[in-house]
């Protein structure tokens, strides 16, 4: 199965987030993600201005494991699976601070930051969904009971770290894991009062203060750890806060993404094809040679006429044929391959391959779902949408994923992020003048509207047990993202 989210990254990039969710009875799990791109010819962008490098350029991809799923009460209460592996991990590093213990302390450090930022944005998504309200408030009540346990629980364990064994190197991931927790539990619990002020104002009305005297705590306890702290008067915006807490989220984040060595794919098979054709073009020029050379003999006109004939085409041949195998391998081979791996295992590989191809190559359920307007269909009769092809073929082994990671792992994530800058060049301006009669119908006025196009994505998602199709339209300008919108 394939979970996917769309969203806006930044003002020129949507982000795909690709969930492969792997079967535990399966050894080999393959996923293939097929998408068409639906580009308007306005935006004049095909083979000829648009190359294969140009696209790969523009599209990022982030291979990484789904991070382990529990509750947040689960993370230190009951079995307290993340707790237990953390706490064991400091108590044997204390004992023998050698290199595997060392690892092991601040792999589990990680991840157990990790798990806290991944429940506790899921518990804050799930407070939206229709639930009764009774439910709403004490699943609020949860989260901050919960914040506040993982915390103080987190922080008790430096009774472990006070030992001589403990250099400031070590104690320094400890702290790296603190403060990366301190930034997502205030961020997330903002995000939690925005939510509830806005749809939620009488839970608002009772939890905002208890919530805001954690934070008013939160941010005292990270002044008394030398933690940067959010300044109104800062005369740089904040910078060097935004700054080290993007680089804690990817040292944190780092123990989640996996190894992926990239290379191109087919070498062998392509060299073989064009091989084949500068064999074929010369056998043509060397029939012609010899036909002439037995009919009018050597060192004759004829003779010379036919070897500059017969050059001039095996170059045309030669060519021609490369054209026709290049096009010809691009369904069955794909241009990039990424070997995956967990430090030095190979658990998979991910291929990819990017085409411009013609409607005629499209299957009809994805015309189907792209979903023309008559206005756009009889326009594109005469200027028609450019259509782009992007594969991606995934596969995972869950046996070596399992013997690779000691918590339990439902898949791995791909988040995928295509840049539209590309698509900007030929674009009108946003802005367009308009007129409109004044209301005593004796003036006019010129007012702003907005010059938008639409790219639409269509998304074949297909694993061993099932197969689903989305389509995503991007509502963007030169200015940039407007919106994403996912139509049924």
């Amino acid at each position: 199965m394939i979970d996917i989210k769309a969203k806006k990254h930044d003002r020129f990039t949507v982000e795909f987030k690709l969930g492969y969710n792997i079967n535990q009875n399966i050894v080999q799990s393959d996923f293939i993600v097929n998408t068409w791109i639906f580009v308007p010819h306005s935006l004049d962008v095909n083979p000829s201005t648009y190359s294969k490098e140009r696209f790969y350029r523009d599209i990022l991809s982030h291979i990484r494991l789904i991070t382990p799923i529990f509750l947040l009460n689960e993370i230190v209460e009951g079995d307290a699976v993340p707790l237990a592996y953390l706490e064991n991990s400091f108590k044997k590093m204390v004992a023998e601070p050698n290199r595997h213990n060392s690892w092991e302390y601040e792999y589990h450090i990680k991840m157990f930051a990790s798990i806290f930022k991944s429940s506790l944005r899921n518990q804050i998504y799930y407070i939206v969904k229709p639930l009764v309200e009774e439910e709403r408030n004490h699943l609020v009540k949860k989260i901050i009971l919960d914040v506040k346990l993982i915390l103080e629980r987190y922080r008790n364990l430096t009774k472990i770290l006070n030992v001589p064994t403990v250099t400031n190197e070590l104690f320094s991931y400890y702290q790296f894991g603190d403060e990366f927790m301190s930034n997502i539990m205030q961020r997330q619990l903002f995000r939690l009062l925005n939510t509830l002020r806005d749809m939620f104002p009488e839970l608002y009305n009772i939890y905002k203060h208890e919530i805001v005297s954690l934070l008013d705590n939160e941010i005292i306890y990270r002044k008394s750890k030398g933690y940067p702290v959010v300044d109104k008067e800062s005369t740089n915006k904040n910078r060097n806060l935004i700054f080290r807490a993007g680089a804690l989220k990817k040292y944190i984040e780092s123990e989640l993404f996996l190894n992926a060595n990239k290379k191109r794919d087919g070498v062998l098979i392509e060299q073989i094809y064009f091989s084949l054709a500068a064999g074929v073009s010369m056998v043509f020029a060397t029939a012609i040679a010899f036909s002439f050379q037995r009919e009018y003999g050597n060192f004759t006109i004829p003779l010379f006429v036919a070897l500059v004939v017969s050059y001039m085409l095996k170059d045309r041949i030669k060519d021609l044929l490369r054209y026709y195998y290049a096009h010809k391998r691009k369904n069955k081979y794909f241009d990039n391959k990424t070997i995956i791996g967990i430090n030095e295992k190979v658990i998979g590989m991910s291929r990819e391959g990017f085409d411009f191809i013609n409607e005629s190559n499209v299957p009809k359920e994805v015309i189907t779902l792209r979903d023309r307007t008559t206005l756009l269909e009889a326009e594109n009769r005469n200027s028609e949408e450019k259509i782009i092809l992007f594969r991606k073929n995934v596969q995972i082994s869950r046996d070596e994923l399992n013997a690779n990671s000691e918590y339990p792992v439902s898949g791995v994530n791909d988040i995928l992020r295509f840049n539209l800058s590309s698509f900007l060049h030929k674009m009108d301006d946003p802005t367009t003048p308009l007129y409109v009669t004044s209301d005593n119908g004796e003036d006019y006025e010129e007012i702003q509207g907005i010059k938008i196009y639409y790219l639409n994505f269509l998304m074949q998602l297909k694993s061993s047990d099932s197969e689903e199709f989305k389509r995503y339209r991007i509502v963007f300008n030169r200015s940039g993202i407007k919106e994403i919108e996912e139509l049924k």
